[in-house]
């Protein structure tokens, strides 16, 4: 009896020893299963930090990153300014072209409308223009030559009105020369005059040139054989000074 009793009690014994090595076993390999989680997260964390010099350095990266963004914007706005100077020398060359395009002449009375007009001031003076009605610039060149009705004396011209450098007349552009109708001295005999012969110079100044252009005078002029008449001259107030 106390033989079985004693065999029980070694087995019980036996038996929890047994059970605490389990125990203790199991103990053991969820603190090697609980350290072998963990490492995985030590080593994420040791990769995971930034210092202050990784965070400079993405800082650099993403300004380098950013330069390198713009350099097709620039090269576009380089390659557009480039399109536009060709527009500028496109431009430029029609200007050449449209200047060449058609050579001065001289001005007459084919390529010019020719007007004459009383007017206030100075008194006892007319004005003559012309006007360019060709499609070419042409050259006003010297002072008109006037014939007053059937006289046969050329009219005087007053020398001292060349202007600085020769009328050139675009299309559309006048030309202007006054003429004074008595000059000095006072008391010279009067001719009444009906209708004045405009007749155009050369460069040359010898003798007329072209077709010549007729009108008829203001109602009540007279003229005198000490009159005189200007060189052309490209604006209005420059004729009508003399």
């Amino acid at each position: 009896m106390r033989n079985h009793i004693r065999t029980t009690a070694l087995a019980a014994t036996a038996l929890l020893a047994a059970l605490s090595l389990t125990a203790c076993g199991g103990n053991d390999n969820a603190n090697d299963s609980k350290a072998g989680a963990a490492a995985p997260a030590a080593n994420t964390t040791a990769t995971t930090p930034h210092t202050d010099k990784d965070a400079k350095d993405t800082k650099d990266a993403k300004e380098t990153g950013s330069g390198t963004a713009q350099a097709p914007a620039q090269n576009a706005s380089t390659t557009s300014k480039g399109s536009t100077g060709g527009s500028k020398s496109g431009k430029s060359s029609a200007g050449s072209t449209g200047s060449g395009s058609k050579s001065p002449v001289t001005c007459t009375g084919s390529n010019t409308k020719v007007t004459v007009t009383k007017v206030s001031r100075p008194i006892n003076h007319l004005l003559l223009t012309a006007t360019n009605t060709g499609s070419a610039p042409c050259y006003a060149y010297h002072a008109p030559a006037l014939g007053f009705d059937d006289a046969q004396a050329a009219f005087p011209v007053l020398r001292d009105s060349i202007p600085q450098a020769v009328v050139t007349l675009e299309p559309g552009q006048s030309a202007y020369a006054s003429i004074g109708l008595s000059g000095e001295p006072d008391g010279q005999e009067l001719h009444k005059g009906t209708h004045l012969t405009v007749y155009f110079t050369g460069k040359a100044n010898q003798g007329s040139t072209g077709a010549p252009a007729k009108l008829t005078l203001p109602a009540g002029t007279s003229w005198g054989d000490n009159g005189f008449v200007t060189y052309w001259q490209s604006e209005m107030a420059d004729a009508l000074m003399y």
